[in-house]
This record gives C-alpha cells, sequence and structure tokens, in this order.
C-alpha cells in the first residue's frame, strides 16, 4: 500500500470512528476469506461495519478518538467492528462468534467506557429497539384485551339471564 493510500485510509477510518459510538477488537485466527466474506455481509446487514487492516494503521487511526484505549488490544490477527449505533457492531459479532468459535471478542468501547468482552457480549446478546418496541406493544395491549374479555364473559352472562 502506497503511502498516500494509507493516508487516505487513516483519515477515512478515523472520520468513521469519530462517527462511531461503539468500536468492538475481535481476533480472528484461522477465518477462511468466505469466513471472513460471510461476517462482513453480515455486519453490513445489521447497519455496522467490520474492517481488517494492520493494527499500526488501526491504532493511529483510533488516536485522538473516545477509543484511543482499544490500541492496548490490538495483537496478532485484529479486526475492528464498529457503528453509530450503540448495540448493532456488538450484535452482528456476538452471533458469528457464537455460530464460529475461530472469531473471539477481546474487548470495546462505547460512548468512552472501556466493556470487557463479557460486557461487549452482553450487549450483543440485548434484544433489538423493534424487538423492545414489539414487547412493550403487546404488554400495553394484554390489559386491554383482558378488560374486553371480561366484559363480554359478563355481557354474555347477563344476556343468557
Amino acid at each position: 500500500m502506497k503511502r498516500e493510500q494509507k493516508s487516505e485510509l487513516l483519515s477515512m477510518m478515523n472520520a468513521e470512528f469519530k462517527a462511531s459510538s461503539l468500536v468492538v477488537v475481535c481476533q480472528y485466527n484461522g477465518l477462511t476469506v468466505a469466513e471472513t466474506e460471510a461476517l462482513r455481509s453480515k455486519v453490513r446487514e445489521s447497519g455496522a461495519k467490520f474492517r481488517v487492516t494492520k493494527n499500526r494503521i488501526t491504532r493511529l487511526a483510533l488516536a485522538g478518538t473516545q477509543f484511543e484505549s482499544l490500541a492496548d488490544l490490538l495483537k496478532g490477527p485484529s479486526a475492528v467492528s464498529y457503528s453509530a449505533d450503540p448495540i448493532a457492531a456488538a450484535k452482528a459479532v456476538v452471533k458469528y462468534a457464537k455460530e464460529n468459535e475461530k472469531l473471539s471478542i477481546l474487548g470495546g468501547v462505547m460512548n468512552g467506557e472501556v466493556l470487557t468482552a463479557a460486557q461487549v457480549k452482553a450487549l450483543g446478546e440485548l434484544p433489538s429497539l423493534d424487538e423492545l418496541r414489539g414487547k412493550l406493544v403487546g404488554l400495553l395491549q394484554a390489559p386491554a384485551g383482558q378488560i374486553a374479555r371480561v366484559c363480554k364473559a359478563y355481557a354474555d352472562k347477563e344476556q343468557a339471564a
């Protein structure tokens, strides 16, 4: 990679990190090219990004962002997943890591707060916003439905008498 290309990549990654609210660092020991492409597409579908670059380039791109503390995790074959949505990147990599043990989560940072691998996994297992909305609507509708059934049963009982 030429110096101009590295400089371009650094500035692009730095801007993407500054626009993100979550960055997750992973190790991908033994992932094939096909598995990596499958991971990338799943991460993209969730609205996040997954990038494999040299650790030095990633460290330089993290400089000046709230994610600088992740530089210590960049050892060996590392990759980063990041998103503006505070859950999307974690959800995508955690789901893939469950299916493929070659991908391991090392840690992350969300809105300036350092997360351990266990915290990233817990974050990735949270229900999505749409799922939470569905549950909330269901909870709100349940009492009204029960009241309607009780009233109907009472009305049927009155008609029968």
